[in-house]
């Protein structure tokens, strides 16, 4: 295969948060620290994971930092928009996330990292309230404020290239309006203040402008409207979402392949969760929480494909709860009760009870997708990513046909793209392979 002509990744790479909390922070500490001693961060499949290249019997099985043309973690550099924490050292230690013994180390660069005002409105986030928030009231203007602000980062840090990963609060639901049909459209729209404009979707349309690629860690509407896709296929812009896979739903991606590998009955899936940090709070309002369960809830239906397998999927009980429970802060526990059946119809249970630690899991994957963007950008590529499904919660499809779910082909697509970009055959495990 003819290797794709990709621009090396020279000089320093801008990595831009919008929201500066317990995700966003966790995320720079870890890369801080991780310079700082030189151990690869635990959990970032661009860093850790190996990537097999031919077959079996040829031994080649690089790092596949070392095999693609990847951003050096010594390259990045961190800023992102807050409208609460004044830097991400206080992000860290309000969130609670990581204990001061590892905060210490790197807390002058940490406070050094200077969260720029955001754009906010708390009517899609009910239940914070934003103090450190762009002066402007026109969302026109505040998009023209965030253009501003990356151009600013740009030049003040030497940014040779930048991408954008949302960090910040889900939004309370929303279904697409006509004012996402078309970038003139929502051109328009931003002129007039339209209600059905979101502060994620004015940071969306801010970073394809400047030509910075953007990926959304939430479930909100934003890469995914149809003037973005637009905005982004013609500035040559590539863009991913939506919503980080971490705690319940990674172990859905996990489980539920399995069950269908072995063609095992599913009667129902109760999943529940607690958690006490500033995403509890939010999602502990009903409108942001439905945003949130429609998210979690096309798992199941797109991986175990109950219109194919209607004796097997075809009455599922999938049911999804989330409980704001400010003791357990960002240790979150995921509670699922799966009902199974198999052999003659009779009923098994499986129980899962994840205490995990969502922004541990999440940090990793901020930092993959980060680079996997900048790369893409690199490689020519504009428009939908979907071979990064692997790291998100409701992947967004490139074509008509529906993202892939399952967490195993997902990382097939993701590394037979790097193999294909590289000028490598795909692997397909086949008995000579």
């Amino acid at each position: 295969m003819t290797a794709r002509d990709i621009a090396p990744a020279t000089g320093k790479l801008g990595v831009l948060t919008p929201g500066m909390g317990a995700v966003s922070s966790t995320f720079i500490a870890g890369v801080l620290a991780a310079r700082q001693s030189g151990q690869a961060p635990l959990g970032s499949v661009s860093q850790m994971a190996h990537i097999r290249l031919g077959t079996r019997e040829d031994g080649r099985n690089p790092l596949i930092k070392d095999f693609a043309p990847l951003a050096s973690l010594d390259d990045i550099v961190f800023g992102g928009w807050d409208p609460i924490s004044a830097n991400a050292l206080e992000a860290a230690r309000t969130c609670g996330v990581l204990e001061e013994k590892d905060l210490a180390p790197i807390s002058a660069e940490m406070e050094g990292i200077v969260a720029m005002d955001a754009v906010f409105d708390q009517k899609w986030v009910s239940r914070l309230d934003g103090t450190r928030v762009k002066v402007e009231t026109n969302m026109w203007d505040q998009a023209m404020a965030l253009i501003a602000d990356i151009e600013n980062f740009r030049t003040e840090n030497g940014c040779d290239r930048m991408v954008m990963v949302w960090c910040g609060s889900t939004e309370a639901f929303q279904e697409p309006s006509a004012v996402h049909n078309t970038i003139a459209a929502f051109e328009a729209g931003l002129k007039a203040n339209d209600d059905n404009i979101s502060p994620s979707q004015i940071y969306v349309y801010a970073a394809l402008q400047s030509g910075v690629p953007f990926a959304n860690g939430a479930p909100n509407l934003s890469t995914d409207l149809p003037c973005m896709i637009e905005l982004a296929q013609r500035n040559g812009v590539p863009i991913a979402g939506r919503d980080f896979k971490t705690g319940q739903t990674l172990m859905k991606t996990l489980i539920a392949p399995g069950l269908k590998a072995r063609m095992l009955g599913l009667r129902g899936w109760y999943s529940t969760n607690i958690l006490g940090n500033r995403d509890g709070e939010v999602l502990d309002a009903p409108e942001n929480f439905k945003t949130k369960e429609e998210s979690k809830l096309g798992v199941l239906h797109k991986i175990l494909e109950p219109e194919v397998y209607p004796d097997l999927y075809g009455n599922i009980d999938h049911v999804v709860r989330i409980n704001y429970y400010p003791p357990r802060g960002d240790n979150k526990e995921g509670w699922d009760a799966i009902d199974i059946f198999g052999w003659m119809g009779y009923p098994m249970q499986i129980k899962i009870d994840f205490l995990c630690r969502d922004s541990i899991l999440a940090a990793p994957i901020v930092l993959d997708l980060a680079l996997f963007m900048d790369l893409a950008m690199r490689a020519g590529e504009s428009g939908v990513q979907e071979w990064l499904s692997f790291y998100l919660k409701a992947p967004q499809a490139a074509g008509d046909a529906p993202a892939e779910q399952d967490l195993f082909i997902q990382q097939s697509k993701l590394k037979n793209t790097l193999r294909e970009w590289m000028g490598e055959e795909p692997v397909t495990h086949s008995e000579a392979g």
